[in-house]
């Protein structure tokens, strides 16, 4: 089965930060390798969407925690960890169709029994603390332009492959770090070019970065659309259009927008096509 592109921007944090419950969790996972959390993700996904009775929420209690090991300055490989926080999202996600959609669409793709189902499930203190530190941002059919600004080139990079085939690229930097970038890049735009949407999602990506410790790394994992659009420039191109704005250089600023829209437009036609 053939799975949407979905990239993710994902804050890895230290085990001391979460509560003892989820430090259990975590001990309980820590051992085991990303590639099988990937794959016990999508299998979950898999089992999800293809129930007899429609019904896209999860019903086991368990979370899954991704291990992200950041090599430090000295050379030594730091573990962060990340809660799926799948119980949260798919809620955040039903309650954002339900804005969009009406029935008896919206009945087919979330059952109002399932809706309720979930609700119940949930218990609302924890879904409130999750809630105000979401671990996971995600994007399909392409990534925002947004959260190329939090990354360079020579940020830590990951190219995953199985059998000679990309599954993703991985880049990751420091939390502060990628703040430093987003205030920068905001400023920029606020004087040069205020109307854009950019800056709003800046904004709003700094202020969610900020609820994080400083010992956090962000990850941006590209997903499949990495076999697509990798070796990617994006991220160069994302800066060169906002320094090209802060300098006033509108060709420049023209040009690497270009680019990046050259890019990126396939993906989002296939989004149209399936």
């Amino acid at each position: 089965m053939k799975f949407p592109y979905v990239s993710y921007l994902r804050v890895f944090e230290p085990l001391d930060v979460f509560d003892d419950e989820q430090q259990l969790l975590i001990m309980s996972q820590r051992g085991r390798g990303r590639d099988v959390t990937e794959n016990l993700d999508r299998g979950d996904s898999l089992r999800r969407i293809t129930r007899t009775v429609s019904d896209p929420f999860p019903h086991s209690s368990e979370d899954l925690i991704r291990v992200l090991h950041y090599p430090t300055s000295d050379g030594i490989t730091a573990p962060r960890y990340c809660p799926n926080q799948l119980a949260v999202r798919s809620t955040l996600a039903a309650e954002s169709l339900s804005s969009s959609l009406r029935d008896p669409l919206l009945g087919l793709l979330v059952p109002e029994a399932a809706r309720d189902a979930q609700q119940s499930r949930l218990d609302p203190d924890n879904f409130v603390e999750s809630l105000a530190k979401l671990h996971t941002r995600s994007s399909t059919w392409g990534i925002p332009f947004g959260w190329f600004v939090l990354f360079r080139e020579d940020d830590h990079t990951e190219r995953v492959e199985t059998d000679h085939t990309l599954q993703t690229v991985r880049l990751a930097a420091p939390v502060p770090q990628c703040i430093d970038r987003a205030r920068y890049a905001a400023a920029s735009l606020a004087v040069a070019a205020p109307g854009l949407d950019l800056l709003e999602e800046l904004t709003e990506l700094i202020e969610w970065l900020e609820t994080f410790t400083a010992d956090a790394i962000v990850e941006l994992d590209y997903g499949r659309v990495a076999e697509l659009v990798y070796p990617d420039e994006s991220p160069s191109d994302v800066h060169a259009g906002i320094e090209s704005l802060a300098d006033g250089d509108m060709t420049g600023a023209a040009a690497a927008y270009r680019r990046l829209a050259g890019r990126w437009i396939k993906i989002r036609q296939l989004a149209r096509a399936s």
